[in-house]
């Protein structure tokens, strides 16, 4: 008997956190794609140009203090002291040795002009539109997870016989407090324009 409310008990707790992950998930702008094809965990989407908060690190040892300086942007440290809602999702990629994070702007402030940034390492730009072909998978961010993503999605593409041009992108969705098996997490490689 006492085993059986236990498992109930957890079952219950497990929902719960579904439930508030979701819903807190729900609660942010998400950056707008359109999905052109889709087999099992993979999309072939396309995306519109994004106007992204960014910062970026000689390594990936910074992640934390990325962050921090991009939602003191988005709290109010920017030029014209305007508070911005967070969205989804986090982007995280690599070029010319430097690692990146992303915010997306959310669609009214960019249509009325996002703010300027007031630190130097915070710079305010655009994803440009593109297609992409993604894997969702959930877990930790931790490179583990993320390379095994990226093999996932690599095998699939092969054997679709298509090619990827740059680096993989990393998209996260959820606060560091999910749980990791309920996080929603993508990996992106881009696809030549149709």
């Amino acid at each position: 008997m006492k085993k059986a409310l236990l498992f109930t008990g957890l079952l219950a707790a497990v929902a719960l956190l579904g439930g508030l992950t979701a819903t807190s998930r729900a609660a942010y702008e998400t950056a707008p794609y359109t999905v052109v094809q889709k087999e099992g965990a993979v999309e072939i989407r396309d995306y519109p140009a994004l106007t992204v908060v960014s910062s970026s690190a000689a390594t990936d040892a910074d992640r934390d203090g990325r962050f921090m300086k991009l939602f003191g942007y988005i709290s109010g440290k920017n030029q014209t002291q305007e508070k911005i809602e967070m969205t989804t999702p986090v982007f995280m990629d690599e070029a010319e040795g430097q690692s990146k994070m992303s915010f997306v702007v959310p669609a009214k402030v960019a249509a009325a002009g996002a703010p300027a940034a007031l630190k130097p390492d915070v710079t305010v730009g655009q994803r440009p539109a593109a297609r992409y072909a993604v894997l969702r998978f959930s877990g930790l961010q931790r490179a583990a997870n993320e390379l095994a993503a990226l093999a996932k999605l690599q095998t699939w593409l092969t054997a679709q016989k298509l090619k990827t041009t740059g680096q993989p992108v990393y998209a996260y969705y959820d606060s560091p407090w999910t749980p990791g098996p309920l996080r929603r997490n993508e990996v992106m490689l881009l696809l030549p324009k149709p």
